[in-house]
């Protein structure tokens, strides 16, 4: 039986807390890479480049030296929105969890320890703006190491945080993900969250066709 523990997170924690999320953040880049094949247009894309190329030259080295220079941009492009995502995170919240997540009482952050290590991690803060008789919590961060998984931690967290936001009086908790995250999908439809929208982040998710907020709340208020 996994022994782990779930309690709010300390200064000292920092630096697990980020190695947890930086490898956990670039786990996506491989999976991009599958989802982004899987597209017809990327084949379209790829062929028309090729061919450019084979029409464009007498020999054919050319055409086969592309290919790896192909991949290595492919890979470089499907990299920019999840690194820019991490760089994105170091300025803001998580430079200082302590000030984004513990300062104020609607707000929070937990680890899961296991053996005297941080293996685990989850945040929320309040939505800005909700409607008039709403009050909506956001799940944010939430990672568990590679090594742990399987062991319900991330459900753990995931029913610290729902506890949390009941206890305060929150109507919904809400979250995104992108879609290549399927796992995660289905982890959260498993604990109630239901899928009410979709948008791009940005260009750069745009072009990698993996960038696609799934926007997840509650159903039914918070349990």
């Amino acid at each position: 039986m996994a022994h782990f523990r779930i309690r709010r997170y300390r200064e000292e924690d920092f630096e697990a807390v980020w190695d947890i999320f930086t490898r956990g953040t670039l786990e996506h880049v491989p999976v991009t890479f599958r989802h982004l094949l899987k597209q017809a247009r990327t084949y379209l894309l790829l062929l028309g480049i090729l061919l450019a190329l084979f029409v464009g030259s007498e020999p054919i080295y050319p055409v086969l030296l592309a290919l790896p220079v192909l991949s290595a941009a492919t890979w470089f492009i499907i990299r920019l929105p999840w690194s820019g995502y991490l760089k994105n995170a170091r300025r803001t919240d998580m430079s200082d969890i302590r000030k984004f997540y513990l300062s104020e009482e609607g707000s929070c952050f937990w680890v899961a320890e296991s053996s005297g290590r941080v293996v685990g991690m989850v945040g929320c803060l309040p939505e800005e703006g909700p409607p008039r008789g709403e009050k909506k919590l956001r799940l944010l961060h939430m990672f568990v190491d590679q090594g742990h998984r399987g062991q319900g931690i991330a459900k753990a967290l995931a029913r610290t945080l729902l506890q949390f936001a009941r206890a305060r009086g929150y109507t919904e908790v809400i979250l995104t993900t992108s879609s290549v995250q399927y796992a995660a999908q289905r982890f959260y439809e498993g604990l109630g969250f239901l899928k009410v929208g979709e948008s791009f982040w940005s260009l750069s998710w745009r072009l990698v066709k993996g960038g696609i907020e799934n926007h997840l709340r509650q159903g039914d208020g918070v349990p």
